[in-house]
């Protein structure tokens, strides 16, 4: 921190106090600037670092777009859709937090609500259709700082539809999201993505009930090292990096914290 305490009594957020800087300087402070400068302090690395990861998603051929906050988001997607787009997404708790999902419902657009569909064989085809959309949005489980999305899936119909299909594909990405690399990557889905998605799915796995992937207990663990029941959500892995088809993929990320 710029500014360090002297030791002496004094009542937060009330009275003035002295402090150093890292020179030796030394200033009155009030206590509650001092709790701002730390907040915008953790707010310029965060930004930073997504700064970092944004310029290796273009050197991927990936677009690159910066939400301060999830109230941004909408007016980004809105800039990247047009009227008469047939538009769906994946399942994203993400998105759901962000209103994009009020934004795409509009008659502007030709929107395919998933959660509409009733049998299995409606959903199926739902999961089909999302193939000739125009627009596909979605998250990532994970972004690495080189600028790579990391996505597992169950039935897999997300992670289809991201490498191939829809004309573009919209990533919406909190920075919590972001890890060194895939080593992190892995880490993250099986700590931090899985276990609350099967709880919010209701699906009976090891992850649900510990909180963590019992591959975690295995010395030397490979990526696709998972549980082996009937309601596994870590079944198929994709790795996005350099894309051929340059600026399919946008990727917006936040400024804060979004989804699992």
């Amino acid at each position: 921190m710029w500014f360090t305490r002297e030791k002496k009594a004094t009542t937060p957020f009330l009275n003035p106090k002295t402090t150093k800087n890292f020179c030796g300087t030394l200033y009155n402070v009030p206590h509650f600037y001092e709790v701002n400068m730390m907040d915008n302090n953790k707010k310029t690395v965060i930004e930073k670092r997504i700064m970092k990861v944004g310029e290796n998603l273009k050197k991927n051929n990936m677009e690159f777009y910066y939400a301060e906050t999830k109230s941004d988001v909408a007016a980004i997607v809105k800039g990247l859709i047009k009227e008469g787009d047939v538009i769906t997404h994946g399942g994203s708790v993400s998105m759901l937090e962000c209103g994009v999902r009020e934004l795409i419902s509009s008659p502007e657009y030709r929107y395919i609500d998933r959660s509409k569909a009733q049998s299995p064989e409606e959903i199926k085809q739902v999961y089909r259709d999302a193939f000739s959309a125009d627009v596909y949005i979605s998250s990532a489980n994970a972004i690495t700082e080189d600028g790579v999305l990391y996505n597992v899936d169950g039935n897999s119909n997300r992670i289809a539809a991201i490498a191939f299909g829809p004309d573009s594909v919209i990533i919406i990405a909190g920075y919590n999201k972001i890890v060194r690399d895939l080593d992190e990557a892995e880490v993250r889905v099986k700590t931090e993505a899985a276990p609350p998605n099967c709880v919010r799915l209701e699906c009976p796995t090891y992850c649900r009930e510990t909180g963590e992937c019992v591959s975690l207990s295995k010395a030397g663990h490979q990526i696709s090292d998972g549980c082996s029941g009937d309601g596994r959500i870590c079944c198929n892995y994709l790795i996005s990096a350099q894309q051929r088809h340059k600026g399919r993929i946008k990727v917006i990320i936040v400024g804060e914290e979004l989804g699992y």
